[in-house]
């Protein structure tokens, strides 16, 4: 059985912490996320069980040392994007729109787990039902799917690959039938970790 991963979001603020519980689970489909309304409540749950941990600034700075000694499984969670950040830590301005945010967990993401890197051994190396799906994809599924993660409508991407445009769209369709994703934000989230789309393309 396989074991996942476990993330800690630790903030008093209910709304924004079901909004960022929601967004991970969609960024990283293979943790399981749990959260926390104080640092008492984490340190009461295995805190050393959690693989990674999104803290909000109010939580982190009385608590710094704690975080100090775990400095590369946490993130610390912002308000804005000037100079008040912490330094030596990794952090997430949540205060911008969704895609943004999106963007900078992908960004987050890509550069510590791009394909399976540093993620727990039981992850990195027994996921047969995600190499299943890469197997699946035919090469120009994936190239139409790069373009579109890139933001091609369908007549650019046509052009570009030399096709007509109903063989885009059957391609198009396959990729998302083939992998189970319903939305084109899905799809950039899958196409980003693994490794089909560098983020800074999008």
């Amino acid at each position: 059985m396989r074991v996942m991963p476990k993330i800690a979001i630790i903030d008093p603020n209910t709304l924004a912490v079901l909004g960022l519980k929601c967004i991970l689970q969609d960024v990283m489909p293979i943790a399981q996320v749990d959260t926390f309304g104080s640092f008492a409540e984490l340190d009461a749950n295995a805190p050393d069980s959690y693989f990674h941990y999104f803290v909000a600034m109010g939580v982190f700075l009385p608590n710094r040392s704690f975080f100090s000694e775990r400095r590369n499984k946490t993130i610390v969670l912002t308000l804005s994007l000037d100079a008040s950040r912490p330094k030596d830590f990794h952090s997430l301005c949540i205060n911008v729109p969704e895609k943004q945010l999106i963007r900078s967990l992908l960004a987050l993401v890509q550069s510590a787990h791009a394909h399976g890197r540093n993620l727990p051994p039981t992850l990195s190396d027994s996921s047969t039902t995600d190499s299943d799906t890469k197997k699946s994809l035919t090469e120009r599924e994936k190239e139409v799917m790069a373009l579109v993660v890139r933001g091609l409508i369908n007549k650019e991407i046509a052009d570009r690959l030399n096709i007509s445009l109903p063989t885009v769209v059957t391609h198009r369709k396959n990729v998302m039938d083939k992998l189970g994703l319903k939305s084109v934000s899905a799809l950039t989230i899958y196409a980003v970790m693994n490794g089909y789309v560098d983020i800074n393309k999008i």
